[in-house]
């Protein structure tokens, strides 16, 4: 059997969640079948069971675009440019609706069975709209298409489950809750403190760590408006990069600013740092937050705890599939408005409980020494990409 993927990213050019899950589940799958990853990028690498191959569009055709618009167009151009070799793959695995033409095409002009996982919905990121303007009517347009085409769908979580059933025309027995998981052997905790030297993060004191894009669905300023709250002794280090718009990262540079003025424990790592450091920093944090106002899955939670770091994170998504409340952490409640754009009703509340659930898990060692084993454990349990990879090859069975 040969699976073909279409992504957006994959390594080395990986800057969120989905990527990470795309890297890790090919790499199990290649011991199962011969698995060909067709990107965008300039990758080029040719093995027996994992061939990669990056593709660019050429952005030059779209100078005169309006610049809200030329992600689209540069978009569909590279799909289109993914399906221009032949493809003899016997199931065709799409990820994000960046790589979802790519897969509509596949389907209609090759005639393969086409497997959608969805690691986002569109309708639940209205905040895209000002990334894309009028674009954002396209990535939905063919979100939409691909999704109710497709043969099968893997939904990252049981609540993404219903959410797909919720905005789309599929059929209940279409889709499968399959899991994202982590390379166990990988992420594990280190006493290595290298990374937090070059950056003059205090190995003597506590600190609550961030890891994600600057965007609105990773509620970033949620968490950066909580410092004021945050007992002073305890350090924040955001790693945070990659914003969605110049706007949002206007916004992150003023608050940020606004904070370090009046606390000067306050440290943001702008830079995509490689996994080793990522590690380095999830293993010393004394707590994780993810304060993230939409998540189907949160894989950036499941890091830290295979790190044996204890995880404060909103009650939203999939994350409450991940995180068991009191167990392996603190899930703190999120009352959000029931139509988009999905914030919370009261946003200084939210920032105000989150800052009491870092508090609380930092006050408290022999709380968080228990949380940090039991989530080395639930991840150890659930979570192992060996087990994720077999399910998926089940799934691409039952389609051929």
């Amino acid at each position: 059997m040969k699976v073909l993927f279409f992504t957006k990213e994959f390594p080395p050019y990986v800057y969120g969640g989905a990527g990470v899950h795309v890297e890790y589940l090919a790499d199990e799958l290649k011991e199962l079948m011969e698995v060909e990853v067709r990107s965008f990028g300039d990758q080029n690498t040719q093995n027996t069971q994992l061939t990669i191959q990056g593709f660019l569009g050429n952005h030059n055709d779209f100078t005169k675009t309006d610049k809200k618009l030329q992600p689209i167009f540069n978009t569909l151009q590279t799909n289109l440019h993914m399906n221009a070799q032949a493809i003899d793959a016997d199931v065709v695995h799409c990820h994000t609706w960046y790589a979802q033409f790519a897969g509509i095409m596949a389907k209609l002009c090759y005639g393969k069975p086409l497997v959608i996982t969805t690691h986002s919905l569109e309708p639940l990121r209205p905040w895209k709209r000002e990334q894309l303007g009028r674009g954002y009517d396209a990535s939905s347009w063919i979100e939409k298409t691909a999704i109710e085409m497709a043969d099968a769908i893997i939904a990252v979580s049981e609540e993404t489950k219903a959410d797909v059933l919720k905005h789309f025309n599929v059929r209940e027995e279409n889709i499968q809750v399959i899991y994202n998981g982590i390379n166990l052997q990988q992420y594990q905790y280190t006493n290595h403190t290298s990374v937090l030297e070059r950056f003059q993060i205090d190995t003597s004191q506590p600190y609550v760590l961030f890891v994600g894009r600057i965007t609105r669905q990773k509620g970033i300023i949620h968490l950066v408006n909580a410092i004021k709250y945050i007992d002073e002794h305890i350090q924040i280090v955001l790693c945070a990069g990659a914003p969605d718009t110049e706007e949002i990262a206007l916004e992150m540079k003023e608050s940020v600013d606004a904070v370090q003025q009046v606390r000067d424990n306050v440290f943001w790592i702008e830079e995509m740092l490689p996994k080793e450091d990522i590690i380095q920093l999830y293993s010393q944090a004394t707590v994780f937050c993810c304060p993230s106002i939409y998540e189907p899955f949160g894989i950036i939670n499941i890091e830290a705890m295979a790190c044996k770091t204890a995880v404060v994170a909103s009650a939203v998504g999939g994350i409450k599939e991940v995180v068991v409340h009191n167990e392996t952490g603190i899930l703190v409640e999120v009352a959000q408005q029931n139509t988009a754009p999905f914030e919370p009703i009261d946003a200084a509340q939210f920032s105000k409980e989150l800052a009491e659930g870092i508090n609380k898990v930092v006050r408290n060692p022999e709380m968080r020494n228990r949380m940090e084993k039991a989530g080395r454990k639930r991840v150890e349990d659930f979570f192992d990409w060996k087990a994720i990879a077999k399910q998926t090859e089940n799934l691409y069975k039952s389609i051929i």
